[in-house]
């Protein structure tokens, strides 16, 4: 079968993959479609450390076509996005309901797949990007089958990172103000959860100013080319200031821009040894800086959640789509989204 293999080189879009039939408490996917998403970027540049060689992809949606012993909440045929949060469901952060902090979620890649005799690691305990991949029973949610499958890709990161980080880390609240820095895939997706939430006040900056007219069909009340604006339009500073981009200069402009009792969201994804710096005297007015991994999402029920919302016309993914691409096309879809020409870029078989 196809896929996408990173040899710790370079890419290939490959045709020879297999992959083992499900064991117990598993289930294989035929993927449908795949969205391109900056932290697959960032395993080929280096600025996410990943053993190699690796089947590449995270954000995929498809249909089951076999289970293992012991699933019983999908069955083959049914469509179901997938998460990456391979999570033990039985330990005191699972219990907690707080499955993005399970110890055996993070750092355990597995090796699913084979290559010419050669086991190949499993990235981000998923790997859409090769025509069936194979999960643990609760990274695939059930979906309606109505739900484009190409559309419903973009739940299992984009939409549960940046939503999720306003509904679930956040919890912005109706009347909020909110400043967003960067508008890829991330930044539109915490916009249009700042919009569901209710905040008052959406300040998008992004340095390109074409990406303007997206940020506000999202919900962006305001558009800047630059944080400079901010204060004009926030003058007290924002409840809270989300950095979708990765930069450590970012990261303090976002939380210079807070309010009192204000928030900052990290979101975005530096090298691993970035280091930021801010100023500790402005932080005594209860403001926080706050990590977020994966949205700190519940994917059994927030993808669901997100897709009946999407039913509902009031949780945006057609428009998340803004270019396809034959999965043999990976090279022009991987140029077009480190060039910021997409805001995401799917991947179809």
């Amino acid at each position: 079968m196809r896929g996408v293999v990173f040899d710790g080189e370079r890419t290939e879009v490959v045709d020879d993959l297999e992959i083992r039939d499900p064991g117990p408490g598993e289930v294989l996917v035929r993927v449908a479609a795949a969205g391109l998403c900056h932290s697959d970027l960032s395993v080929i540049d280096g600025t996410i450390p990943f053993p190699a060689p690796v089947v590449l992809g995270h954000e995929g949606a498809g249909v089951v076509e076999a289970v293992g012993a012991g699933v019983g909440h999908v069955a083959p045929g049914d469509h179901v996005a997938l998460s990456t949060l391979a999570n033990c469901g039985a330990c005191a952060q699972c219990d907690r309901g707080r499955p993005t902090m399970c110890r055996k979620a993070i750092g355990m890649p597995k090796k699913p797949f084979t290559r010419r005799g050669e086991r190949l690691y499993q990235f981000a305990a998923n790997s859409a990007f090769a025509e069936r991949t194979l999960v643990k029973a609760v990274q695939a949610v059930k979906i309606p089958a109505d739900v484009p499958l190409t559309s419903a890709a973009l739940i299992g990161c984009g939409v549960l990172t940046g939503v999720g980080a306003v509904l679930n880390r956040a919890k912005v609240d109706r009347g909020d103000t909110v400043v967003v820095i960067g508008t890829g895939g991330i930044g539109l997706n915490v916009i249009q959860g700042a919009r569901i939430a209710g905040a008052l006040t959406i300040v998008a900056v992004d340095a390109n100013p074409a990406k303007e007219a997206v940020a506000r069909q999202f919900g962006a009340t305001h558009f800047l080319t630059s944080a400079d604006g901010v204060r004009g339009i926030l003058p007290d500073g924002a409840d809270h200031a989300f950095e979708c981009v990765g930069r450590t200069e970012l990261i303090r402009t976002a939380i210079d821009l807070l309010d009192r009792h204000g928030q900052a969201v990290l979101l975005g994804v530096p090298p691993a040894s970035a280091e930021a710096s801010f100023k500790v005297s402005t932080m005594y007015l209860d403001k926080s800086i706050l990590g977020c991994r994966y949205g700190s999402s519940r994917p059994q029920r927030d993808i669901a959640l997100y897709a009946e919302l999407y039913r509902e016309g009031r949780l945006l993914l057609d428009e998340l789509v803004t270019a396809t691409y034959p999965v043999e096309d990976f090279a022009k879809a991987a140029e077009d989204a480190h060039q910021g020409r997409v805001a995401r870029g799917v991947l179809v078989f």
